[in-house]
């Protein structure tokens, strides 16, 4: 479907709104499927599919899909690791690309694999050299494999998810060490000071609870250099120190998984660890833990591989559920138009963009919908008061034809719309009245006449960039070449009653301004009359002025409204 500058950026709009409503980035390439077709078939597929899938849209999902994250399986390059391989298996190992490759086993890497014998034993596949790059996206992801299970049961589909959540299980014990391992500095620095506040306590109990007898005794083998007897009074307090600093290196030991010693037996008090050894600890942990969540991903990923595929499938599953779910909130209210042919209408239609639209209800063409006053005119001048809706219901049979020939559900209670090959749009602007404005307006609307097709035009106030009389002139032949062609046509036109002198086949359409309140404030019906000539504007102006002046001034707008009853 052709579409000019005008009508596209309503289509754009649209897109734009829908887009707004879309939690999920990987969720927009399903907006791209339903791009404008003038083909009637795929717009009646593309009617089924939605009709067929609304209703597995549940509230509660919305919470859910905001949860999804892509699962990227990264191949990163690992350092930590060394493949060996025979000389014949080197240029595939190497094409695998995730880690160092060799015919010897070399030092400085934490892992070690091999097809020859050396370290792991490994085959030829990333999933063997290096599983962590498919399992560890997996447990970063948790959350989502938690959502995919849960929209799962919600729509009633099978999931993998809550499989690979159970076998991640396997890794808790791994990762919550690794993480000690990220606060390594903390933890030991918490067991030191705590280490350090348990032997100041002992020492102090140790002091009170010294007798005077046993004060003097102990001065007494001072002075007599009975060092044997001294040193018996501190043993005690020192096998207390050491069982603390023992007790702390077995809590460390269990929490980390390795064997620690890091405290010193030298200097009793207070104890202080040195950063050589941390560091120490820091390097045996890491490639320990390296090569135990190795060992790990690599049973996980045994179990769980033969499950990616369907996980792949669930995640696009889920950006599927959020289109359709931003999609079916956009277009709450809305109905599926039946496609027929002979013309555009529509019951109780609402405008996109404007805060509580009055719904206005229209026909052009011969549609399914009678309505008093119209007979299947193609040919349309909607004429009526300023300010009173015209554009806006041109604005508003564009919404509808564009949502339909998307294939969505568009914004009337019901609506027959006819597919098309072409909608133009012509919308009057205050830039419009420059210097050759109207041979630019003129040329393009004469473009639109002769090409070929079915089509729509909407033109709003062409003799706005003209002079008057010439307008009337232009306007009706180009309104008969529009008619000549079968094109339907509604033009916004001040022009009513000249133009239908020339158009016995037009209709015309008008929005009246019923008058004015008790405030002198204009009453407008929006919803046009059929076959009848819109009410003037400046008649009611002239009148709210007449009414609510006084002396000379009131006398003056007094002539100039019994000119318009005269």
């Amino acid at each position: 479907m052709k579409l000019n500058s005008e009508a596209r950026q309503i289509y754009k709009q649209i897109l734009s709104e829908i887009k707004r409503e879309i939690q999920l980035k990987e969720s927009l390439a399903y907006l791209e499927r339903f791009s404008l077709t003038n083909n009637k078939e795929e717009i009646l597929k593309r009617q089924f599919y939605l009709k067929e899938n609304f209703p597995r849209i549940k509230p509660e999902l919305k919470e859910l899909l905001a949860k999804i994250k892509p699962i990227r399986f990264r191949r990163d390059f690992l350092h930590d690791r060394l493949l060996v391989v025979s000389e014949d298996e080197l240029e595939e190992a190497r094409s695998l690309g995730v880690c160092e490759v060799s015919t010897e086993p070399l030092d400085g890497y934490d892992i070690i694999l091999s097809t020859i014998g050396y370290g792991i034993d490994v085959e030829l596949s990333v999933s063997d050299v290096a599983p962590e790059l498919y399992v560890m996206p997996l447990w970063e992801n948790r959350e989502t494999l938690k959502a995919l299970a849960k929209i799962g049961e919600i729509i009633s589909e099978n999931s993998v998810a809550e499989e690979i959540l159970n076998q991640l299980k396997e890794l808790e014990e791994t990762m919550e060490r690794q993480k000690l391992l990220e606060n390594l500095d903390e933890l030991i620095s918490q067991e030191e000071r705590e280490l350090n506040k348990r032997i100041g306590e002992k020492l102090k109990k140790f002091s009170l609870t010294l007798s005077g007898e046993e004060l003097l005794e102990f001065l007494r083998d001072l002075k007599d250099g009975n060092y044997d007897a001294i040193f018996k009074h501190f043993s005690e307090v020192e096998e207390e120190i050491l069982k603390e600093i023992n007790e702390s290196e077995k809590r460390l030991s269990e929490k980390l998984g390795i064997i620690v010693e890091l405290f010193s037996r030298e200097n009793l008090y207070p104890i202080e660890v040195f950063t050589e050894q941390i560091e120490l600890l820091r390097g045996g942990l890491e490639k320990e833990l390296k090569i135990e969540l190795y060992l790990k991903s690599r049973e996980v990923l045994e179990k769980i591989k033969h499950l990616l595929p369907k996980l792949k499938e669930e995640l696009s599953r889920a950006y599927e559920l959020e289109f359709l779910r931003a999609l079916k909130e956009f277009t709450k209210g809305f109905a599926f138009p039946e496609l027929i042919e002979g013309g555009i209408a529509f019951i109780n239609g609402r405008h996109l963009f404007i805060r509580n639209p009055q719904p206005i209800s229209y026909v052009i063409g011969n549609a399914q919908i009678p309505f008093d006053g119209a007979n299947g005119e193609k040919v349309i001048i909607l004429t009526g008061a300023n300010s009173g809706g015209k554009t806006s219901l041109l604005e508003l049979i564009t919404q509808i034809q564009i949502l339909t020939q998307m294939g969505f559900p568009v914004n009337a209670e019901k609506a027959y719309v006819e597919v098309l090959d072409e909608l133009f749009f012509f919308r009057r602007k205050k830039s419009i009245y420059g210097a050759g404005a109207f041979e630019t307006a003129l040329k393009s609307f004469v473009r639109a006449l002769t090409r070929k097709g079915k089509k729509l035009l909407l033109i709003d106030e062409f003799e706005a960039i003209t002079e008057p009389g010439a307008a009337v002139k232009i306007i009706a032949e180009l309104l008969k070449v529009a008619y000549e062609n079968g094109f339907y046509i509604v033009i916004v036109s001040h022009l009513g009653e000249d133009l239908k002198k020339l158009l016995p086949f037009a209709r015309v359409d008008g929005i009246e301004a019923k008058g004015l309140d008790e405030r002198l404030n204009l009453i407008v019906d929006r919803q046009p009359k059929f076959g009848v000539l819109g009410k003037s504007t400046p008649e009611l102006i002239v009148e709210r002025l007449y009414r609510s002046k006084r002396g000379k001034e009131r006398e003056i707008f007094e002539r100039v409204f019994r000119a318009f009853k005269d």
